[in-house]
């Protein structure tokens, strides 16, 4: 295996004058793993790479996925006028949109005003600064992220004409893994295998999944940021590509009462440093499984319930987490059992590996990734003992304390964890708990379709 080379910076750049395109697109991630963005002059764009970037309105990380701003966070706000923030370009995430002519497109980093300090809610750079301390160790995080999500024969106008009711799925029926329902969307199907690689996002796997409309993407692994940026250029990538065909994707965690969830599963594993060996692979040992990934799968496990608004950011994220739908109820870890929360899989020693199985398809793919390594890192420090593995159904196992059950808990819970903010400290965790805080009060102040039906007439 090798790592990916870096980048030649200048290299890129003279790429960028040389394009016939006069604008280029920009973008940053915020708290909900959205991407934010916009068409900057190339002139002006050239000045921020290769001076101290440009501005960008940390209102990103004031509102919530519908625009509307907090008012409970103190990160930013109406007393701070919500300023711009500096954004950093990183020149590494180059790549160029096969369906926008081929414009340059690049990520950024937030940093602090000044002092060049970090901003300590950006994902990118929460996620970074977890790389930084396991280079500490000698450690080189691989990942490897993958989707499903459902596609519907809809647009923008449409569902909302609808009010998100009786839409059409891209095809009907429980067909997992379908050659049928793959050739009768044969052309969607094409663009996204050529299209995405042409991206930089290539994926190792494409298939149809059990639900109607369903698709499975596995995207290629890399290193964690890479893997987390590869991550949330698939998600927009395929709803930008499925516009085209008419086909408008969700990442929803759970569309429908009767149907299976979207997951968003997290591979990942331990390297030495120069990427040439597999750390978590031992031969010799049980299960094919070397101490430290023992301890790094430990610390997973001890931190999850703590931690669990990383992996499930969403209201609807905790319709997923329910027994008996493919997605994990409690910490549990076992081999090759896709009912746990940390599946183990140890096919060869370039494969040895840990799945993550409770993020679903609508998490920020920093955090998950984030989340695994920093937990996974916290148990190889403190050398955890990892609990016996569960045989049979993970949602049997009363062995183990369950997950919590939704949001407003699981936020409630982190908020005054010692260990989420061992892992990621204390203004992280702040914010983030109250932008998760702030997300369950919307709920509960909405009227839901289930209250209607409920109570309408009987009442």
């Amino acid at each position: 295996m090798t790592t990916p080379q870096p980048t030649d910076a200048r290299a890129v750049l003279d790429q960028v004058r040389a394009s016939a395109s006069d604008y280029v697109k920009v973008a940053v991630v915020d708290t909900d793993g959205v991407l934010r963005g916009k068409y900057l002059d190339k002139a002006k764009f050239l000045s921020a790479a290769e001076g101290d970037g440009f501005g960008f309105c940390d209102v990103v990380f004031g509102w919530d996925s519908a625009d509307e701003c907090y008012d409970n966070g103190t990160f930013t706000g109406w007393r701070s006028g919500y300023p711009d923030g500096s954004v950093v370009v990183d020149v590494s995430t180059h790549r160029r949109i096969p369906w926008e002519n081929d414009r340059d497109l690049f990520l950024g980093d937030f940093v602090g005003q000044g002092s060049n300090a970090t901003y300590d809610v950006c994902p990118r750079r929460l996620l970074k600064g977890i790389v930084d301390r396991l280079a500490e160790h000698g450690y080189l995080g691989m990942v490897g992220m993958e989707f499903e999500w459902f596609n519907y024969r809809e647009t923008s106008a449409s569902v909302t004409e609808k009010d998100f009711r009786g839409l059409t799925p891209l095809t009907p029926g429980m067909f997992g893994y379908s050659i049928l329902r793959q050739s009768q969307n044969q052309e969607f199907f094409e663009a996204l295998l050529a299209e995405l690689r042409a991206f930089g996002v290539v994926l190792e796997g494409l298939h149809t999944e059990t639900g109607p409309g369903v698709y499975e993407a596995a995207i290629s692994y890399s290193t964690a940021v890479e893997a987390a940026d590869r991550a949330v250029l698939f998600k927009s990538g395929a709803k930008e590509i499925g516009q085209r065909f008419g086909i408008m994707a969700t990442f929803m965690a759970r569309v429908d009462t009767t149907l299976p969830g979207s997951s968003g599963h997290a591979h990942q594993s331990l390297w030495d440093a120069d990427g040439t060996r597999n750390l978590f692979a031992a031969a010799d040992e049980p299960a094919g499984m070397s101490p430290l990934f023992r301890h790094y799968l430990a610390g997973i496990l001890d931190a999850l319930p703590d931690c669990l608004p990383l992996l499930a950011p969403t209201v609807n994220s905790y319709k997923r987490l329910v027994d008996g739908f493919w997605a994990p109820t409690h910490p549990t870890w076992g081999l090759d059992n896709r009912t746990v929360a940390a599946r183990v899989i140890s096919t060869s020693p370039t494969a040895t590996r840990l799945e993550l199985r409770v993020p679903g398809a609508d998490v920020n793919p920093y955090f998950a990734v984030a989340f695994g390594l920093a937990a996974g890192l916290r148990g190889i420090e403190q050398e955890l003992e990892l609990q016996p593995a569960t045989v049979g159904s993970g949602y049997h196992d009363t062995s183990v304390e369950r997950l919590p059950r939704n949001l407003r808990s699981a936020t409630e819970r982190m908020a005054a964890s010692p260990i989420a903010r061992e892992l990621f400290g204390d203004g992280f965790v702040d914010h983030f708990c109250a932008t998760r805080e702030w997300e369950w009060r919307q709920f509960e102040d909405a009227v839901t379709d289930w209250e209607t039906r409920r109570y309408f007439e009987i009442i």
